[in-house]
């Protein structure tokens, strides 16, 4: 079946085409938004075969190029999220430190930061001064030095185990 379905197969990044000119819109949560190779159903029941050759996070506003010609926007789906936020910028970057360090999917944002619910590391942030709220909202967490989230085409990156990583 997977055969007559049309195929992307190449991502066009938010920014680097124009947005109104797709013809069909795919609304997806931070895990559908990263995967290499998946049926998708776009608003107006346009089924197509996502085709990459490897997997890449797909942004809010990126472009799914299909093989025959046409565009599919992505959008990001509100999924349900924690909201933190700190007193003072200094305490806010702690919390990120916090978060980072333990490998956490981390959107950053000026004034908050948002993450998955986890009870632990909620449990951890409020021991740590952090005010928190459940949120529903789109969840784009940054790439790190290890993820993929940042790949540049020819760009590669060697992973290693947490043995690997130096920590001072």
């Amino acid at each position: 079946m997977s055969g007559t379905l049309p195929r992307a197969t190449q991502v066009l990044p938010k920014g680097g085409w124009v947005e109104r000119t797709a013809k069909h819109v795919v609304t997806l949560d931070f895990d559908d938004r990263f995967r290499r190779r998946r049926r998708y159903v776009a608003e107006g029941g346009f089924a197509f075969l996502l085709d990459l050759e490897e997997a890449i996070p797909l942004r809010d506003g990126d472009g799914l190029l299909l093989e025959a010609g046409g565009v599919i926007l992505v959008r990001a789906a509100p999924e349900p999220l924690v909201e933190v936020r700190a007193p003072t910028p200094e305490r806010l970057m702690r919390l990120a430190w916090h978060l980072g360090n333990r490998h956490l999917p981390t959107e950053i944002q000026a004034e908050r930061l948002l993450i998955r619910d986890d009870h632990v590391i909620v449990a951890m942030l409020q021991g740590l001064g952090a005010e928190l709220k459940r949120v529903d909202a789109p969840f784009n967490p940054e790439g790190g030095a290890y993820s993929e989230h940042n790949r540049q085409p020819g760009h590669h990156h060697h992973h290693h185990g947490d043995d690997d990583h130096h920590h001072h």
